[in-house]
């Protein structure tokens, strides 16, 4: 018990102390490890569909973009310049605060999450894979031509000048001076995602332990057991599909607030898949392994930007440098699977040899 409150510690140290030591290089690397703890928010949401109830999502972007939207809508100007009486209600614009955003992007995102599980509750596998695919789908389409004739999510063109997170008065978004040192607000951000990252995990660690996640277990080990045992495997399913969304709708609307500007291509089907492959490479099911997946996959390919451009340059520029990533992170994702099957840091649970067997007394 004293090594693991050690380790914890230690792990702490260095996370708070890795912003702060990485803009020494640039704030790109620092955003790149903010960028990673979104990602690992979206892999800890996506596993409880995943990795504990056994649900193969693979639109699990869809709820990602209603947070993301929903933050933009409430906290930028654009209602108020497309809609008269809205803007009478509210002349100096919406400018929602955090305590209010978070619950209403954790709750649109679940009301989506039951909403997509309601009719697929008897799919199963690759049927599932593939509703939940054109799901996913169908939001970001629905987000890109939803600016006739009513225009509401400003289609292609997205969203921009979206407020900075604000708490009690305190901005994420400008940098604040400790004598002569300037923290910025690329570490601001990066501290607020580490902080919902780790509430986060003690959400879901507690959900594992609990009935909650037992029965999610049973129902993805098999249903018809499970239904057999009791279990409600309607409800279950609801609300594995509900929990894991409302990790979406946080991320997302973070990733707005961040970014300040949100379109309907930050939300292509490519995210989905790379999400799905974090909770895969790391360890389906296994919290440890899902967050180092979502770290790895998250920014490798930003990483690699800086490894692309010389090799392009090293061949005279014949190989186009997008490309050029895309084959080094599908070699390096190719040579996890092949030499880890079972992820990177695979639920220990998982694979244990069946117990010997007992010999009756003679």
């Amino acid at each position: 018990m004293k090594n693991k409150i050690v380790v914890f510690l230690v792990c702490a140290v260095l996370l708070l102390a890795l912003p702060l030591f990485a803009q020494q290089f640039g704030q790109g690397w620092v955003r790149i490890l903010a960028i990673a703890m979104l990602y690992v928010l979206l892999a800890l949401g996506l596993n409880i569909v995943v990795g504990y109830a056994g649900l193969l999502d693979l639109g699990f972007v869809a709820f990602y973009a209603v947070g993301a939207y929903m933050y933009a809508l409430l906290a930028s100007p654009h209602l108020s310049e497309n809609f008269e009486w809205f803007a009478q209600m509210f002349p100096q614009g919406l400018h929602t605060p955090i305590w209010v955003v978070i619950p209403l992007a954790a709750g649109l995102a679940a009301i989506a999450g039951v909403l997509l599980g309601t009719p697929v509750l008897k799919l199963r596998g690759d049927y599932l894979a593939i509703v939940t695919l054109g799901f996913g789908e169908i939001i970001r389409v629905f987000l890109n031509n939803l600016e006739h004739p009513v225009n509401i999510t400003n289609g292609p063109r997205g969203l921009d000048r979206i407020d900075s997170m604000n708490l009690f008065g305190f901005s994420f978004g400008k940098a604040i001076d400790i004598g002569d040192y300037r923290i910025s607000s690329v570490v601001l951000y990066y501290y607020l995602f580490l902080l919902l990252v780790v509430f986060s995990v003690i959400i879901c660690h507690r959900l594992e332990t609990s009935r909650i996640g037992r029965a999610w277990m049973a129902i993805r080990e098999d249903e018809i057991a499970a239904k057999a045992m009791g279990i409600n495997t309607r409800n279950m399913k609801l609300l594995a599909f509900g929990m894991g969304a409302t990790f979406g709708g946080v991320s997302g609307s973070m990733f707005a607030s961040f970014q300040g500007f949100v379109s309907p291509e930050s939300f292509s089907l490519m995210e989905s898949v790379m999400i799905v492959a974090m909770v895969v490479l790391g360890g389906i099911g296994h919290l440890p392994g899902v967050i180092l997946g979502a770290v790895m996959l998250a920014a490798l390919p930003e990483v690699l930007r800086y490894v692309a451009g010389p090799l392009q340059q090293a061949t005279g520029g014949r190989l186009d440098a997008s490309i050029l990533r895309q084959l080094l992170i599908a070699s390096a994702m190719i040579s996890i699977m092949l030499l880890r099957p079972r992820g990177l840091w695979p639920s220990p649970e998982h694979g244990k040899a069946a117990p010997a067997t007992v010999n009756a007394a003679s």
